[in-house]
């Protein structure tokens, strides 16, 4: 419980709603970049006294908010960003494993800022290509073996993700042609995200939207930032990060589960994803639950 001269955060009411803390945090004065994962069920959460910038990293892309007496129609999925406002209750409903980063903005540096009046009201699963990119690359330096320029280059990369926030996020999705619609958007996403392993080829993503291969890979790339093939890569990381984590399999099956043709494939994707090999990312990753086990 916080003293009387502390501060109680945002992070601290999301902590008390979902019974765990952050699983990394970092920040100072003003700001707050933490990691949730994790998570099942509904949960209301309480207003917070700062606004909160929400990125979707990982996870079920079945995550919806309460909205006046039902639960929105519409759902988050990896790659959208969300705004809670300060002062603001919220419900959400998660509908399986779920994996989000949270920055919270203090409400006097927000002040005067261009994104002032962004941070005033809720907007929930839109597209920031720009800010994802940036959390995701300050997950991975988080995550990333120390050295000599990683602390400066981490530095750069929060200040530009803040100051991306003060200028004003890109806002709600625009998918800009009059034939395409976000609904088709989301099912193509959920294929990918429900069987990363599938080949997932650019002819056969465009049939499921009804438009050609090259008018859908344009369309894409704007609206989530990466390339399909780009996309298709990272969530076949993602699921192999939770194989690692989460079951015996050998490397051998893990590649051939996420849908690399070799494990030489596999690892030198993953490499070049994560920074680290995909055994030492598992060893890493269970030394640090050892620890946080030996904590409680």
């Amino acid at each position: 419980m916080a003293t009387a001269q502390s501060r109680v955060t945002g992070e601290d009411i999301i902590s008390d709603c979902l019974g765990r803390a952050p699983d990394v945090q970092l920040g100072e004065e003003g700001w707050r970049l933490s990691r949730w994962r994790q998570f099942v069920g509904s949960y209301s959460l309480p207003s917070l006294p700062d606004p909160i910038f929400v990125v979707h990293i990982a996870g079920k892309p079945q995550v919806r908010t309460w909205q006046r007496d039902s639960w929105s129609e519409s759902a988050s999925i990896p790659g959208c960003a969300t705004i809670v406002p300060a002062g603001q209750p919220t419900g959400w409903l998660v509908d399986g494993e779920l994996d989000v980063v949270t920055l919270s903005m203090g409400s006097a540096e927000l002040r005067g800022a261009p994104a002032a009046r962004q941070f005033q009201a809720m907007q929930f699963a839109f597209a920031d290509p720009l800010g994802v990119a940036l959390t995701r690359q300050v997950l991975a330096e988080l995550y990333a073996p120390a050295d000599a320029g990683r602390e400066a280059y981490l530095g750069a990369l929060v200040g530009a993700l803040r100051a991306h926030m003060l200028r004003g996020p890109s806002g709600p999705l625009q998918i800009p042609t009059a034939d395409f619609s976000a609904y088709r958007l989301h099912k193509v996403l959920d294929a990918i995200l429900e069987a990363p392993e599938a080949p997932h080829d650019v002819e056969a993503l465009a049939a499921l939207t009804g438009v050609s291969p090259s008018h859908f890979s344009r369309i894409f790339k704007q609206a989530t930032g990466d390339s399909p093939h780009r996309y298709v890569l990272k969530a076949r990381i993602e699921r192999a990060k939770e194989l690692l984590l989460q079951s015996g399999s050998t490397i051998c099956q893990i590649a051939e589960a996420t849908g690399f043709q070799t494990q030489a494939e596999f690892a030198r994707a993953f490499r070049r994803e994560t920074g680290e090999a995909a055994s030492d990312f598992r060893k890493r990753q269970d030394k640090r639950r050892d620890s946080e086990r030996k904590q409680q």
